[in-house]
This record gives C-alpha cells, sequence and structure tokens, in this order.
C-alpha cells in the first residue's frame, strides 16, 4: 500500500493541468503557476478511559481497519476542533460516553504509516455506562493487570496502554 495514494500517478497540476514536481510522497509543485500541495500525517486523537474503580474500558472494532480487535475510542481531527475536542467526540460517537479526558499520554507515529496519534487518559464520569456502536462491537471493562494484549487492534494501542500504565 502507497503512503500517500493521491500522489500515485500523478503528474499534473490540479489547478492548471500543466507538468507538476510531484515528489511522492509529500509533496507537488507546479513551476507553471505557483500552486503547492504538501502532504502530512492525518492527526488523530484517543482517550483511555478508566472508570472510577481503576478498571480501563475498551471496545472491540467492528470496522476495518482492526475488525475485531480491542482498542480505545478515537479517529481523526476534524477541522474547526482541538485535538482534546476530537477525542471527546469520538469517545461519544464510538461509546456513547462523555469523557473527561485529562493528562497526555503520548503522541505516536512512524515514517512509515500516514497518522500521527495523540492520546490522554480519561475518566468515566460515574452514571455513565459505555455501549456498543456502528464502530464498536463490544465494549469492556479490563482490570490494568487482565488487558488483552494478543488481541489489540493497532501498534499505537499497545504502546499507548503501556505508555499509561507505566
Amino acid at each position: 500500500m502507497s503512503l500517500n495514494p493521491a500522489l500515485d500517478g500523478v503528474h499534473l497540476c490540479p489547478r492548471c493541468g500543466a507538468e507538476a514536481d510531484v515528489t511522492p510522497p509529500r509533496s507537488l509543485i507546479c513551476p507553471e503557476c505557483g500552486y503547492k500541495a504538501y502532504y502530512n500525517p492525518t492527526p488523530a486523537a484517543g482517550a483511555i478511559p478508566f472508570g472510577s474503580d481503576g478498571r480501563i474500558w475498551l471496545m472491540r472494532r467492528a470496522t476495518d481497519p482492526g475488525r475485531g480487535l480491542w482498542t480505545f475510542p478515537g479517529g481523526f481531527v476534524d477541522l474547526g476542533e482541538s485535538v482534546p475536542d476530537a477525542a471527546r467526540r469520538e469517545a461519544r460517537e464510538e461509546m456513547g460516553v462523555d469523557l473527561e479526558v485529562g493528562s497526555l499520554v503520548g503522541v505516536y507515529s512512524r515514517p512509515d504509516d500516514r497518522v500521527l496519534l495523540v492520546v490522554y487518559r480519561a475518566a468515566l464520569p460515574d452514571g455513565q455506562r459505555p455501549g456498543v456502536s456502528e464502530e464498536a462491537a463490544e465494549v469492556r471493562a479490563f482490570e490494568p493487570g487482565n488487558l488483552p494484549w494478543d488481541e489489540l487492534a493497532f501498534w499505537s494501542t499497545e504502546l499507548a496502554l503501556r505508555d499509561v500504565l507505566g
């Protein structure tokens, strides 16, 4: 899979149609009209929900990528929202809860990945119980010492969980 499919096979400027200087996977520059497009990793936000009992709530993904595997709620940051706001929105969409986003756990990226993930520790407010959604086939609370390490959806899921447990 290409790191940037938007530039695969592209050689013309999208503005004026002239031959462009394309440097996959990072840029397209048109010497004719001056158009420039730089491609950067896409920011995503995640939150690791802790219940008042210290258990961590995870969701089993209902969709690809990672279908059937466990992760915490997260997704892409939309234009016009902050990273913590994106983490809260994703938790509402995926688990139906309004998390209290707390401290930064870490920022995760790799040169061969299109995503830059920012993860926060979050508190599940008393009285709220996560539920299933189109994106979460199952939700479950795990004791920190009993996480499903062999069934995690993404490399960043494992790193963030290890970091939050410190």
